[in-house]
């Protein structure tokens, strides 16, 4: 990647983080185009705010606020309220992107009014893999690039929190984001514990009752749609265990969901 930087676009790019050290810097290397890039950091430890002053010292335009956890959505809705720019390109830390979408971009900043936002492909590297799943996979198509003041994600939302476009929705089809955080399995089940924790309690707050039909069918259909639908099989074993672990978060998700009704049933009865 070249070290002068180009033209900027009317774009920029907003990043929550904490303890990134060992992605961060591939993913703000990937937007030396945009005119803005604001990282919102929630108390790292490690050197992940050192790469970040180290691409301010180089000229990226990296706008750095440091603040507490509020949540996943509440978190990225803050760094989207610190755009200026006309569009946003809503990322995770581990995420990057590659030389054909950011060929494309130019492009893609020209839609017309009725245009609110992009859905983008999302390419995931597998542990055991040098290289992203191939594209006849099926790449995910997520919404991440959308006008400045036509997207906003629901601060509800504890977990897998998605922009909410007020518009129309294109898809993407040059180029890829690239997911990078490969994990080793004990690492990610500990993730996928937290994820369906907190899925678990989204579905209480909003009244949501367990369902026995989803504990025993949910996960294997989601096993099903990952390494059949998605074609996750060609890419061997990897493939295998990463639909497996989705398998799993969908497993501890329902389950978890019945449990902790258990408790806030048990807990009503004694009040």
């Amino acid at each position: 990647m070249s070290q002068s930087l180009p033209a900027k676009l009317p774009l920029a790019a907003a990043i929550i983080c904490k303890d990134e050290a060992a992605c961060i810097g591939q993913c703000l290397a990937s937007l030396e185009s945009c005119a803005e890039i604001i990282v919102v950091d929630s108390g790292s430890t490690d050197a992940t705010l050192h790469i970040v002053a180290d691409f301010q010292a180089k000229g990226w335009p990296i706008k750095l606020f440091q603040r507490g956890w509020p949540g996943y959505a509440q978190q990225k809705q803050f760094a989207l309220d610190q755009v200026s720019q006309s569009w946003v390109l809503s990322l995770d830390a581990d995420e990057w992107v590659d030389d054909d979408l950011r060929a494309d971009l130019p492009r893609l900043l020209q839609a017309g009014d009725d245009v609110a936002g992009y859905r983008l492909q999302r390419a995931i590297t597998l542990f055991g893999r040098a290289e992203p799943a191939p594209r006849w996979t099926k790449p995910e198509l997520i919404l991440r690039l959308v006008r400045r003041g036509r997207a906003h994600f629901d601060e509800k939302v504890l977990v897998h929190e998605g922009l909410i476009a007020k518009g129309a929705v294109l898809d993407a089809k040059r180029g890829v984001l690239r997911h990078e955080r490969a994990l080793r399995l004990d690492v990610q089940i500990g993730k996928e514990v937290v994820y369906a924790r907190l899925k678990a309690q989204q579905r209480l707050a909003i009244g949501k009752k367990p369902s026995l039909f989803k504990l025993l069918f949910n996960p294997p259909m989601y096993f099903f749609r990952v390494y059949v639908l998605h074609r996750m099989f060609l890419c061997g074993a990897p493939g295998f265990i990463h639909a497996g672990t989705g398998a799993i978060y969908s497993f501890l998700a329902e389950a978890l969901h019945y449990q902790l009704w258990l408790e806030q049933r048990a807990g009503n009865a004694n009040r």
